[in-house]
C-alpha cells in the first residue's frame, strides 16, 4: 500500500518513512501542502500521514481539499496541544490524530488500524471485504470477483458517498490516462453490479458513479 507522508521537518519525515518502509509500505514524501496536493492528484494514495503546521498550504486546508474528493484515511500529526485543535481536525475529516512527540510504534499501529490490516475484514452494511485474501461476502455468501473487480470495488468503498467521474476511476484503478473511451469503467461497473447487487453502486447523472452502503 502507498502512503503519503506530509511533513516539513526533514528529519521527522525521513524517520517516519524508514519505519513505514520497514513495515512493507511504499512511501511518498511531501515537504509542504502544495506538493502534497500535487502528489494526491497524480498518484494513487492509500493513506496520508499529514502534519498540521506545514508551509504554502496548511495541513488542515490540505485535509479539507482532500475531503472534497476522497474518503481515504488521514492521520494528522501536530505539535498543537489544545483540545479544540484536535476537535477541529476530527470534525473536518481526519480519521485519527497523533500529538508530537509520538512513538513510532504507536504511529505504525494507528496506520495499520486505519488501513484495516489488523483485522481481517471491513464491513459495510451487509457486505464484508476481506482485504488480505481479496474476498467479498454478502450476508456470508462468498462472491467471486476478478482481481480488477475487487480493486474497483475497494476503490469505490474507500470513496464511499462521493460521486466519482469515469476519468478519475480510470486513472486511479487502471493507471490509464483518459483517451475518450470510458467503456472499460462502464463494463466493469456493470459486471460488478450484477455480482454484488446494483443497489450498492448508483449512477450520478452527468458525473459518474457512487458507492452507497446497503443496510438490511
Amino acid at each position: 500500500m502507498k502512503i503519503l507522508v506530509v511533513e516539513d521537518e526533514e528529519n521527522i519525515r525521513k524517520v517516519i518513512k524508514k519505519m513505514l518502509e520497514i513495515n512493507k509500505f511504499e512511501v511518498l514524501e511531501a515537504c509542504d501542502g502544495a506538493e502534497a496536493m500535487d502528489i494526491f492528484y497524480s498518484e494513487k494514495i492509500d493513506l496520508v500521514v499529514l502534519d498540521w503546521m506545514i508551509p504554502k498550504i496548511s495541513g488542515i486546508e490540505v485535509l479539507k481539499r482532500i475531503r472534497l474528493e476522497s474518503n481515504l484515511p488521514i492521520l494528522m500529526l501536530t505539535a498543537k496541544s489544545e483540545e479544540d485543535d484536535e476537535v477541529e481536525g476530527l470534525e473536518v475529516g481526519a480519521n485519527d490524530y497523533l500529538k508530537k512527540p509520538f512513538s513510532l510504534k504507536i504511529l505504525i499501529t494507528r496506520v495499520k488500524k486505519l488501513l484495516n490490516l489488523i483485522g481481517k475484514r471491513k464491513t459495510y452494511g451487509i457486505l464484508d471485504l476481506d482485504i488480505n485474501n481479496h474476498r467479498v461476502y454478502i450476508e456470508e455468501k462468498d462472491i467471486n470477483l476478478s482481481p480488477k473487480e475487487f480493486e474497483l470495488l475497494n476503490y469505490l468503498i474507500l470513496n464511499s458517498g462521493i460521486a466519482l467521474n469515469r476519468e478519475k476511476i480510470l486513472s486511479d484503478v487502471w493507471d490509464l490516462a483518459f483517451d475518450g473511451d470510458y467503456r472499460t469503467v462502464d463494463t466493469h461497473i456493470k459486471t460488478l453490479r450484477k455480482k454484488i447487487s446494483a443497489e450498492y453502486i448508483s449512477t450520478v447523472r452527468g458525473v459518474g458513479y457512487k458507492f452507497e452502503v446497503v443496510k438490511r
